[in-house]
C-alpha cells in the first residue's frame, strides 16, 4: 500500500516522529514543501514514512493490493464470487512488501466462497455467496482490518453455459486504528534526547484512534469458451460506491472510488501446455495502476478433472516492477508464490527488493460437476 498525501497549511509547523528506532524530523513550508531530516548513519534504516498526521490534512491512499491478483478474486470484483468450476473455493493471500523497509507493509486476506439453489435456478447459471477477510498492517503504526459479504449471479446465455455475464454485489465493514505508542513527536524532544514520559500535546487533536464505516463494492464479468479446454474473461468493478468518510480528525476526506478492468484468459499452445494471460488496471483519486503478463502451465497427468500442472511466467506491472511467479496445482489446490523486483525510483533504496506474495486456492468439485471453464488467472 502506498500513502499520497496532501497537507494544506499556510504556516511553518515542525514535527518530528520515531518508528522502529529511527528518528526524523519534517517540515512543511508554505503549502509547497515537505522536507524530512534525519541522520546520515540513519538513512537506510528507513522502515516507513507515515506523514504527520495530526497536522491539518487530506489523505488519498490506494487499497491494499496483490501482485497475484488473480489469485484473491473477491478483492478484484465481488462478480467472481461463484465463479469456478465446483461447489467451494477457499483463497488465501500473504504479501510483504517492500522488506528492506523493515517489513512495513503486509497485507493477508482469507475469503470462502460457494455455489447456493444450484437445485433451483437453471442447471447452466450459478448463484454465488461469499465470505472474506482482509488485515493490512503498515510499519506497525496503522492496522486495517475489513469484513465482507459479497453474492454474484452468472446468468447463462447459451444453452451449453460456455458464455455467460455475471453481476456481483459486495459490503464491508472497515476498521482502521492508529497505534500513538509508537509514536514519537517533537515536542517530546529534549536537550538530552526524547522523554517518552511526556505525552505530546499532539496526541489531543487527534479525535479518534478508531474509524469505523460501511463500504458498498460491485462488479460486472463477462466470461466466454469455444470449448472446454479454453476460457475469456472481460470484467469491471467498483469499490467504495458509496464513498465512507475516513478521519482521524473529525474532518470531511471521503475515501475515493476504486475502479478496476481486468481481462483474461487460457488456451491450449502445445500438447500438455496451457497459456494463461491476465491484467488489470486499476484507478483511484490520481493513482493508478497497470499490471499484465502470464504463465505457461505444464500438465503432468491426463486428468481434466483433477490436473496436476506446474507454472511459471512473468507479470509485470508498469514503472514499478516485475513479477515473476511459480505454481503448483494438484489435488483441487493452486499454491503460487511470486517475488517484486521493484524497477521504479524506489529501487536503490529497495534493493529492487519489492517484496514477496503467496497464494493458496482450494475448489472442491462434485463427483459429477458441471465441468464448465471459468478463470484461473
Amino acid at each position: 500500500m502506498l500513502f499520497l498525501v496532501i497537507i494544506e497549511l499556510s504556516v511553518i509547523q515542525q514535527a518530528a516522529l520515531s518508528l522502529n528506532n529511527l528518528s526524523f524530523k519534517c517540515i512543511l513550508v508554505n503549502n509547497k514543501k515537505l522536507i524530512f531530516i534525519l541522520p546520515e548513519n540513519q538513512m537506510r534504516k528507513i522502515s516507513i514514512i507515515l506523514v504527520v498526521f495530526f497536522l491539518s490534512s487530506k489523505a488519498i491512499a490506494q487499497d491494499p493490493h496483490f501482485s497475484q491478483f488473480f489469485a484473491s478474486p473477491l478483492t478484484l470484483n465481488p462478480a467472481l464470487t461463484g465463479k469456478f468450476d465446483g461447489t467451494l473455493r477457499v483463497a488465501g493471500n500473504y504479501r510483504n512488501q517492500l522488506p528492506a523497509f523493515g517489513n512495513a507493509y503486509t497485507t493477508s486476506t482469507l475469503s470462502v466462497d460457494f455455489t447456493i439453489l444450484n437445485q433451483v435456478i437453471p442447471e447452466t447459471d450459478t448463484w454465488g455467496v461469499g465470505i472474506i477477510a482482509l488485515t493490512d498492517k503498515s510499519g506497525g503504526v496503522l492496522k486495517s482490518n475489513y469484513i465482507g459479504l459479497s453474492t454474484a449471479y452468472h446468468k447463462a446465455l447459451n444453452e451449453d453455459g460456455y458464455s455467460q455475464i455475471g453481476l456481483g454485489f459486495q459490503g464491508t465493514y472497515g476498521q482502521k486504528r492508529l497505534d500513538f505508542s509508537k509514536l514519537i513527536f517533537e515536542d517530546q524532544l529534549t536537550p538530552l534526547g526524547f522523554d517518552l514520559t511526556t505525552p505530546s500535546a499532539d496526541i489531543a487533536t487527534l479525535s479518534n484512534p478508531n474509524i469505523n464505516y460501511l463500504d458498498v463494492n460491485a462488479g460486472l464479468i463477462y466470461t466466454v469458451s469455444t470449448t472446454d479446454q479454453n476460457h475469456f474473461y472481460l470484467g469491471a468493478s467498483m469499490y467504495h460506491i458509496n464513498r465512507p468518510k475516513e478521519s482521524f480528525k473529525g474532518g470531511n476526506f471521503n475515501i475515493s472510488t476504486r475502479t478496476t478492468i481486468s481481462a483474461g484468459g487460457y488456451f491450449p499452445v502445445a500438447d500438455n501446455l496451457t497459456l494463461h494471460t491476465s491484467g488489470i488496471y486499476q484507478l483511484q483519486a490520481k493513482a493508478s495502476e497497470a499490471t499484465f503478463g502470464g504463465a505457461i502451465a505444464a500438465a503432468l497427468n491426463n486428468d481434466d478433472r483433477n490436473p496436476t500442472n506446474v507454472y511459471g511466467g512473468m507479470w509485470v506491472r508498469l514503472k514499478d516492477a516485475i513479477i515473476p511467479y511459480i505454481g503448483l496445482e494438484f489435488a483441487g489446490m493452486r499454491f503460487g508464490a511470486s517475488y517484486d523486483i521493484n524497477t521504479s525510483s524506489l529501487k536503490a533504496g529497495s534493493e529492487s527488493r519489492g517484496g514477496m506474495e503467496l497464494s493458496l486456492i482450494y475448489v472442491k468439485k462434485p463427483a459429477d460437476g458441471k465441468n464448465i471453464p471459468c478463470p484461473k488467472f
